[in-house]
């Protein structure tokens, strides 16, 4: 659960513009070799989890991706279709766009959630990092790191 640990202390960060932009989401971005004006809910996923690692010793297990659908094609970790806390959620809205964050916890059949590149209305593409609910039938899979 260090992952969690690390995504909480990031809860209301910010873009800068509107644009996924500025230097909280400019650090997610990096991470995984992408610059500013990119999707970054993927690269706050892998910013998390390499922070949590580098804390606790550990190699990131996952891809070094910006792309949701390519982490869940890709990963080496387990998947799943059963949530947990502490697991990587992904999305599949079709012609290769996704939606990820992780997995705080479970209530029946919702989902809470922490996710960048959110809004209060749950888009997937918003402006800061955000607490979430999300129905399961919505969510294609679960990584476990």
């Amino acid at each position: 659960m260090a992952t969690i640990a690390v995504a909480l202390t990031q809860l209301g960060v910010h873009e800068k513009t509107g644009n996924n932009d500025g230097p909280e989401v400019e650090k997610y971005l990096k991470a995984v070799g992408l610059n500013k004006g990119n999707p970054w809910c993927m690269a706050f996923v892998v910013w998390c989890v390499n922070t949590a690692g580098t804390q606790l010793g550990v190699r990131n297990p996952l891809l070094k991706t910006g792309g949701v659908l390519k982490q869940w094609n890709g990963t080496l970790c387990k998947r799943t279709k059963t949530p947990a806390p502490g697991s990587i959620f992904i999305m599949d809205f079709g012609k290769g766009t996704g939606h990820t964050g992780f997995v705080e916890r479970v209530e029946g059949n919702i989902i809470h959630t922490i996710e960048g590149n959110t809004n209060d209305d749950g888009s997937r593409e918003g402006i800061k990092v955000c607490r979430r609910t999300r129905k399961a039938g919505t969510i294609l899979g679960y990584i476990e790191v």
